[in-house]
């Protein structure tokens, strides 16, 4: 078998393809990005359009198939690729349809075998749904669900994909859960158990990942995002029974997948936040909370029709889409700005390998000014931004040319109609991603500098490169480092000195991916280009072990903050002061989605004015424009006690990034990273 796949891999042909400067600027050299992680499975990272496979059946994808296939005219040229992808298609959702009436046959013949009179009744009735969908569109919610259930196990095994998401699950399953319970055949509970068995059934799904991969993505998450709340794509609130109902099953089940996100929106209903607040103080981190007016704002931003805009759900972590249209591509190179700046700070030359790719003839001991500083910066930004751009358009090549996947892409509008896969530009949607963190230390990072040695001159630049040089560990770098640490302001603390520095830092970066194309650009879908997204996982972890020793006091190889959120142990003022500063962040710009991290101690929550407290912080940082929250709700001696007694403490669940999961199946490195997180004892 390895010799069948020598040269075809997609592994091989991006290494093929990679100019030099490219490779030698992510992970295989200055480790200013990594794609690496994204070399082993398809690409997923997208809600399929699960609604139309319960209304209309695959028998109505497939008769959509036929007529397009009709219409054909094998004297264009273009038509006999479109003819190409199109039968690919319908034998897939052919395939689909036998699949599924597989199981109906197996269902049939344990039936054939239970002496259970109630069980064997189950597996009659199993049977029944399976022979009935996906073939042919849903008539009850237990059909529904089912077919859900199927043809999203087809779609992860079609591309082995990350985050393959189920959407605004409580919208397109609704209708079948409210027809059951007014016909009467159908009771509140049932529904919630059969929701109890499908959240079961995504938590079997998992995949096996490189050491290099399971570092970024430590507990083995899938990310299949389940979206409820927010409001219609009229603008009305959409919150149902089967919102409050898959809110109960995550509190009952108390398993990581799905990775449930709640919309929320100035009219949300009270019981809503009420119930949301409910199951985040069991402590699961579930759900995350996601503010419509920003998000709304971000992908009208981008060109997103309004309607659509109002109907985003969520994929992966945190990014924004529209389901069944967005097929753009979320999974792509995890950018280090810390590392960025570290580099800037000497001169181009990165301190670890000796790799000075991008040169300047300047380096800390030589900036005139703190303008200096940030056009350098600014300079490897651009630099390294370009590069992770060509390194995953070269992914998206490859993948194109060897991992197609047409049943997937049948699920995606329009590429049906367009007769095309989303990598072709199928899709009505179509922007590449590009993740991001830890701006918390270059933040910090400058306004020390700025601090420190422009504005009140107390250290030379070269003092300070000098410092970090040395990891603090030379004479005098001790004393220096508590200097940087104590006596300059901090982001995550409410102060306009370091936060409007993290505003320009951060406007630096995100503003950059924009400029550029992706390789869908011009063939059909609105976009065709790249979006920033601060969705960077456990990236924080693996970037500080390339990371060297920073100005704001961090030593060399530690973690570096993750995500949006404050550097741990800086954020001294409480969550308010917090998300404070995350607002003055530009987040609408952020159309590939963001992250806070929140750490309370569980006393904070064990009343109801606890819960009040929550509900208006959360109101109050939507209010000032941000666009995501979630919180760990757990004490720093439970993670102590669940280190010194894992056994006991095997069905803990804590937030990680923008996932949930087991804690004592974590790294230890992340295991401490997520201990020493700020946790806040008042809100």
């Amino acid at each position: 078998p390895s010799a069948f796949w020598e040269g075809k891999t997609v592994r091989q042909r991006v290494a093929s393809m990679l100019p030099e400067d490219t490779r030698l600027a992510g992970e295989e050299g200055v480790a200013a990005y990594d794609s690496a992680w994204t070399l082993f499975n398809g690409d997923g990272h997208i809600a399929p359009d699960y609604p139309k496979v319960l209304l209309r059946g695959m028998k109505g994808i497939i008769e959509e198939i036929d007529d397009h296939l009709g219409r054909l005219d094998f004297g264009i040229p273009s038509d006999l690729a479109k003819y190409e992808f199109l039968n690919a298609a319908k034998i897939c959702c052919l395939a689909m349809i036998n699949f599924a009436k597989r199981f109906a046959q197996l269902a049939l013949e344990l039936a054939h075998k239970e002496e259970n009179e109630t069980r064997r009744t189950e597996l009659e009735r199993i049977a029944r749904v399976c022979q009935a969908v996906p073939e042919n569109p849903a008539s009850s919610f237990q059909e529904a669900l089912q077919s859900l259930w199927l043809v999203h196990l087809a779609v992860q095994l079609e591309t082995n994909g990350h985050s393959v998401s189920l959407g605004r699950f409580d919208q397109y399953a609704y209708p079948y859960y409210a027809h059951d319970i007014e016909a009467g055949v159908l009771s509140r509970e049932e529904a919630l158990e059969l929701m109890q068995c499908f959240w079961l059934k995504l938590s079997e799904l998992t995949k096996i990942r490189p050491t290099d991969d399971a570092n970024l993505f430590p507990g083995y998450p899938m990310f299949q995002n389940l979206t409820i709340g927010g409001q219609t794509p009229e603008g009305l609130d959409a919150t149902n029974e089967l919102t409050l109902l898959a809110l109960c099953a995550q509190a009952t089940v108390r398993l990581v997948q799905p990775n449930l996100t709640a919309r929320v929106h100035k009219k949300s209903p009270r019981e809503y936040l009420i119930a949301c607040t409910n199951v985040i103080r069991m402590g699961m981190g579930f759900p995350s909370l996601f503010c419509d007016e920003i998000i709304i704002k971000a992908m009208l931003h981008r060109e997103v029709a309004i309607e659509d805009a109002y109907d985003y759900c969520l994929v992966g972590c945190v990014e924004p889409s529209v389901q069944g249209k967005w097929g753009g591509r979320y999974g792509a190179g995890l950018t280090n700005i810390s590392k960025i700046l570290e580099v800037a700070l000497h001169g181009g030359r990165d301190p670890r390998s000796g790799l000075c790719l991008c040169p300047d003839e300047r380096d800390l001991s030589q900036f005139k000014s703190f303008n200096e500083v940030l056009e350098t910066y600014r300079k490897q930004v651009h630099y390294y931004t370009r590069h992770r751009v060509v390194r995953d358009n070269i992914q998206d090549i490859a993948w194109r040319d060897l991992a197609p996947t047409p049943f997937l892409d049948s699920l995606v509008q329009d590429c049906i109609g367009r007769g095309k896969g989303q990598k072709d530009g199928g899709a009505v949607y179509d922007y590449t991603g590009g993740e991001t963190g830890n701006i918390a230390n270059v933040a910090n990072s400058l306004a020390v500098i700025k601090k420190l040695v422009f504005d009140e001159g107390k250290i030379s630049g070269k003092e300070l490169l000098d410092a970090i040089d040395s990891n603090f560990e030379g004479p005098g770098g001790e004393i220096l480092r508590q200097m940087v640490i104590n006596h300059v302001p901090k982001y995550g603390n409410d102060e306009d000195y370091v936060d409007l520095i993290a505003k320009e830092a951060f406007r630096i970066y995100i503003t950059e991916p924009p400029k550029y194309l992706n390789t869908r650009y011009g063939l059909g879908p609105v976009g065709g280009r790249f979006h920033p997204s601060t969705a960077s996982i456990s990236a924080n972890v693996p970037f500080g072990l390339v990371t060297g020793a920073m100005p704001d006091g961090r030593k060399a190889w530690e973690p570096l903050a993750d995500v949006t959120s404050p550097f741990r142990g800086t954020d001294l003022k409480g969550p308010t002061a917090a998300v404070k500063s995350v607002s003055k962040l530009d987040n609408y710009l952020l159309s590939g989605g963001t992250i806070l991290n929140i750490k309370l101690n569980p006393s904070l929550l064990g009343s109801d004015e606890g819960v009040e407290g929550l509900i208006n912080l959360v109101k109050t940082f939507f209010d000032l424009g941000g666009m995501e929250i979630q919180f760990n709700v757990i004490s720093r001696e439970t993670l102590r006690e669940a280190q010194k007694k894992p056994e006991e403490y095997r069905d803990l669940i804590v937030r990680v990034a923008g996932y949930s999961a087991y804690f004592v199946v974590q790294d230890p490195r992340v295991q401490e990273d997520i201990i020493e997180r700020t946790e806040h004892v008042q809100i």
